[in-house]
């Protein structure tokens, strides 16, 4: 947890050889960053937070095998859900008021195709579940029993409900006060989201959380609302969400981002008034975080946050590399 306190950034080369649109460590070599003349990369796999780097790793080696970029955002985020020592994504994660950990999920296609579960129990992989919610179901969502009930039918295991180590631990502590008070960029944070881009242009993204620590039970935030914490357009691009999910839900934020790109904005330019407008409609700016992250069909991409502290993972051809986005506040 520590480590997302921290401001962090570096890059990495790429040292997939012989992968089939790998490039050579030495053009690898040449990629600079300018932010007055932005590159442009596709494929490109784009995740929230350092977790995000993991998770990467894993999508871009699933499209390097011939994976579709659905399987890749997929399979790139259950490594995050898999994650043990991450205490805010998967089953491990910290708790609500009631001891309980609940789950939410959403997956979207550039095509418009999606599905989302929340308040789910017992579904180590609920990005999964989303995708069996997407692809066998008439519905874009499921929410808690019946969700469970859906995963137990597509044949997922059920996991025995106890709380990690260091979530049960964690809990202990909090209900010695049981004061509500996540902090930011620590408590009310942790969601990953991931979206991406394939060599064909075809566009996906993904989104799971554990959510709020000790939130209500029974409450569900932004990352399984298409069009909150995550939305993809592949005319246009996609975008998802980080932070506090009700201040996300206020201005449908992962939507207006795409929308705004439609209208001819960049990235970067989308998330900042995204951000802007979250701002003027925050109901407790002093404690509210939100990082956005964006994607355009191009392959151009932008992040703006509320405050200082959220960064974003960045995998292309020429490397990789984790970088701290800018901030409404310094």
């Amino acid at each position: 947890m520590g480590g997302r306190r921290k401001f962090i950034k570096h890059s990495l080369l790429s040292t997939f050889a012989g992968i089939p649109f790998a490039v050579s460590a030495s053009s690898a070599g040449s990629f600079r960053w300018d932010e007055k003349k932005q590159d442009h990369f596709t494929p490109q796999i784009l995740s929230t937070w350092n977790h995000g780097m993991a998770a990467n790793d894993k999508a871009w080696e699933v499209l390097n095998s011939g994976g579709s970029i659905v399987d890749a955002v997929e399979q790139g985020v259950m490594v995050t859900e898999n994650d043990l020592t991450n205490l805010s994504v998967g089953l491990q994660g910290l708790p609500d008021r009631e001891g309980v950990v609940t789950l939410d999920a959403s997956i979207m296609k550039g095509d418009g195709s999606c599905g989302s579960v929340a308040f789910v129990r017992q579904v180590k992989h609920p990005i999964t579940l989303a995708r069996k919610v997407m692809e066998n179901t008439p519905h874009v969502m499921l929410v808690g029993e019946g969700a469970r009930l859906f995963a137990e039918s597509e044949g997922m295991p059920m996991e025995q409900e106890e709380l990690s180590p260091k979530a049960r631990e964690a809990y202990r502590r909090w209900k010695e006060n049981s004061k509500y008070q996540p902090i930011i960029n620590i408590e009310n944070h942790d969601t990953i989201g991931m979206v991406g881009i394939d060599e064909n242009g075809t566009m996906a993204g993904s989104c799971t959380t554990s959510g709020l620590a000790y939130k209500m039970h029974g409450r569900v935030g932004d990352s399984p609302i298409i069009g909150a914490g995550l939305f993809v357009d592949e005319e246009v691009g996609a975008a998802t969400a980080t932070g506090l999910g009700e201040e996300v839900i206020r201005i449908c934020g992962a939507f207006l981002i795409v929308e705004l790109m439609r209208q001819g904005r960049t990235p970067q330019e989308a998330c900042e008034e995204a951000v802007r407008r979250a701002v003027s409609k925050s109901k407790d700016i002093d404690n509210t975080q939100i990082g956005f992250l964006a994607l355009n069909k191009s392959g151009e991409y932008g992040a703006f946050a509320i405050r200082p502290g959220f960064n974003y993972a960045q995998h292309h051809r020429q490397g990789k590399s984790l970088t701290d986005a800018k901030s409404w506040f310094k």
